[in-house]
């Protein structure tokens, strides 16, 4: 790709979902591209990009866009954010919220859907505490195809073995040859929905739960702010945000406080009268 097109691109990606590409990212952007251009009908990427800087056709824009995205994700991710929604938040909410009985997690840059999904592993585990509840778990992504192949529940042997403990394969997966596919009972407790994190996410809603994992190190330092404070206005005063474990809520329009026992942990500091932040 040439220095002209590459700047052309990484522009074009900053503007279209904020993810600042590398300043050595042009080899694995003409790996993602290559078929894109081969989509398109292009000889190469150089004249894919050219179409596109001449043109700015929203099917070309959008597929790039597509191609380019990071969708890197796995069952159970990290483990302890895992762990304290479902030994700590999990109760603390379920007692916060007993007149209501209403509970709404997100899971922001869900990707093909293996966050969403741990999660409603582990509301399943509670199902008997949760019966009678109302719980909706919102799972969004930038990316059509990530969401398609979310929406879908199947994942190939190589992906059940990232991360899923094999309890809840047993309990919520069936084979089919070499493919694994989520039991419908549990894919029809995650609603999928396209959504861009450069977009106002207020139509969407509050939570008691958001993750927000593993997206912010992807903008730069004014769209990362500006993520990270829609984001936080969606989460009910006594809520969980859980961002990466090298991401940080520092900044946020809103005051939070760092979980000592769960980097990537935060709450807001000021908590409605009698409800403790978690320690």
């Amino acid at each position: 790709m040439t220095p002209t097109h590459q700047k052309f691109l990484t522009a074009l990606i900053a503007r279209e979902c904020g993810q600042v590409l590398e300043a050595d990212s042009g080899y694995a952007s003409d790996a993602r591209l290559a078929p894109v251009a081969q989509q398109f009908g292009h000889d190469d990427i150089n004249h894919l990009i050219q179409h596109i800087m001449t043109t700015r056709a929203p099917e070309a824009v959008r597929a790039v866009v597509e191609a380019i995205v990071t969708n890197e994700t796995c069952f159970f991710r990290n483990g302890a954010p895992f762990r304290h929604f479902s030994e700590t938040a999990l109760p603390a909410l379920l007692a916060a919220r007993a007149e209501t009985r209403t509970l709404r997690i997100w899971s922001a840059a869900a990707s093909t859907g293996q966050e969403a999904y741990s999660l409603a592993m582990l509301l399943a585990d509670r199902k008997a505490a949760l019966s009678g509840w109302r719980v909706q778990l919102l799972a969004t992504d930038i990316s059509e195809s990530a969401l398609a192949h979310a929406r879908a529940g199947e994942y190939s042997q190589f992906e059940v073995q990232r991360g899923l403990p094999i309890r809840h394969l047993v309990a919520h997966f069936k084979q089919a040859g070499d493919r694994w596919r989520i039991k419908s009972d549990l894919r029809k407790t995650v609603r999928f929905e396209q959504f861009n994190l450069l977009d106002d996410p207020s139509h969407i809603g509050c939570f008691d739960v958001i993750f927000c994992r593993n997206v912010l190190s992807y903008f730069d330092q004014d769209r990362r702010k500006t993520v990270l404070d829609s984001v936080a206005r969606q989460l009910n005063p006594d809520g969980y945000l859980y961002l990466g474990d090298k991401e940080t809520a520092a900044g946020a329009a809103i005051d939070f406080v760092a979980d000592p026992t769960t980097r990537g942990l935060f709450q807001p500091r000021e908590a409605p009268p009698g409800q403790a932040l978690a320690s």
